[in-house]
């Protein structure tokens, strides 16, 4: 099971898909950092961690199933001469998950804070972890695909998938308080949200958009918006006129 320990073929696919489910990774650590700034600040930490665990739980259970995973690539139905599969079902449903709650998050902000008594109550401990888990196995599948097709052994997929996430997890919280000490961020995390939603949808309809283009398009933007931020930040406070100065 670990003879690859000695094949330094094996330690570069370890290394290089831990990196890709890294990078695989960072739309679900703005997702769940989203919900979690939803929460009491007491109860922000323990969601994202949570919410993590989840993640490493369904990404080990998919691969612990690889069988029904390959079965879930096989065609269920046709519609219109597309072939629909369990897989493009699953991703379906997640892009209109994604792109039904970033819309909710952005119409929230730029409409105001008024909302009712029955929606504020929606955002509680539970609800938050039940809609992190639901999202984390759309997540995880794409994870697993990448890693089944990166490695041979399953003992460097489990590795590589474990090394990860104890790497989000360590950033979680240094995420989460950055998207909550600038309102913009958060905007712009909602929009990523948006386009990954359109992406999945996209993969379940078999209309491929490359990650390098998903991936270009959120680091350009959040570079741009970086900038933005240390711009403000020097910009001079406006002098404030004392009436009969």
């Amino acid at each position: 099971m670990f003879e690859w320990l000695a094949d330094p073929e094996a330690w570069i696919a370890l290394g290089t898909l831990t990196a890709l489910e890294i990078v695989l990774g960072i739309d679900n650590i703005v997702f769940i950092s989203i919900l979690a700034g939803k929460l009491p600040p007491d109860q922000q930490p323990r969601a994202r961690q949570l919410g993590l665990l989840a993640a490493l739980g369904s990404r080990l259970a998919l691969l612990l199933s690889l069988s029904w995973i390959m079965g879930l690539t096989a065609p269920l139905f046709t519609v219109l001469n597309q072939e629909i599969s369990g897989r493009d079902l699953i991703l379906l449903a997640g892009g209109l998950f994604l792109i039904a709650k970033a819309t909710r998050e952005i119409h929230h902000r730029v409409e105001g804070a008024a909302e009712t008594t029955h929606e504020a109550k929606a955002d509680t401990f539970r609800g938050v972890i039940f809609q992190i888990m639901l999202i984390d196995v759309v997540f995880s599948l794409d994870s697993v695909i990448t890693a089944v097709g990166m490695a041979n052994q399953i003992s460097i997929m489990v590795l590589a998938v474990v090394i990860s996430v104890g790497i989000m997890m360590l950033s979680a919280g240094t995420i989460s308080a950055f998207v909550g000490r600038h309102p913009t961020v958060k905007m712009l995390a909602l929009s990523f949200l948006l386009l990954i939603g359109v992406a999945l949808l996209g993969e379940g309809l078999a209309l491929h958009i490359p990650k390098g283009y998903i991936y270009f398009a959120m680091a350009f933007s959040l570079g741009v918006e970086v900038l933005n931020i240390r711009s403000r930040r020097r910009q001079p406070l406006p002098e404030v006129t004392v009436a009969g100065s």
